[in-house]
């Protein structure tokens, strides 16, 4: 050690992994993308932050091409395309560590294609309640009733 310096042992110069970093991501059961078809970048992060947030590249974008994906079936990128556009993007910028944006932004993005991807269940039109009608009918009485009483009446 060169006299004058000091040992600073800082928390974020170990990283623990307490799983392995998967190598695909899991949007719902029977579906999952491989992390080679998901565009990863990162950025400086905005807003407050002191120096570490001049230094460190901590913000993460992840960007996935619905159209040269090769896992999803054509029903499944057409699903996506008209819900969400050709391309998916997802950020993350909440905490100072890049791992744990990078799984913040993975989640994210994980969470608009399951949406997308949901098939909406089609609407059973029914037929309005003889009360409902009837409580219709008598609101726009009243109504009407209180436009009525605000013309200007000869004396």
């Amino acid at each position: 050690m060169v006299a004058g310096s000091r040992a600073v042992a800082k928390a974020a110069d170990v990283i623990i992994f307490t799983s392995p970093m998967p190598d695909s991501l899991y949007v719902r059961p029977g579906l999952s993308l491989p992390l080679g078809e998901i565009e990863q970048r990162t950025s400086r992060s905005s807003g407050p932050g002191g120096q570490h947030a001049n230094v460190t590249a901590s913000r993460v974008e992840v960007v996935f091409d619905v159209a040269a994906s090769e896992t999803l079936s054509e029903a499944q990128k057409g699903r996506i395309t008209s819900r969400l556009g050709p391309r998916v993007t997802a950020t993350a910028q909440d905490t100072r560590s890049q791992l744990r944006n990078r799984e913040l932004a993975l989640e994210r993005l994980a969470e608009r294609l399951a949406h997308a991807l949901e098939v909406r269940r089609p609407r059973t039109a029914t037929k309005p309640t003889k009360g409902s009608r009837q409580r219709r009918l008598d609101a726009k009485k009243r109504r009407g009733d209180v436009k009525k009483g605000r013309g200007w009446k000869p004396d």
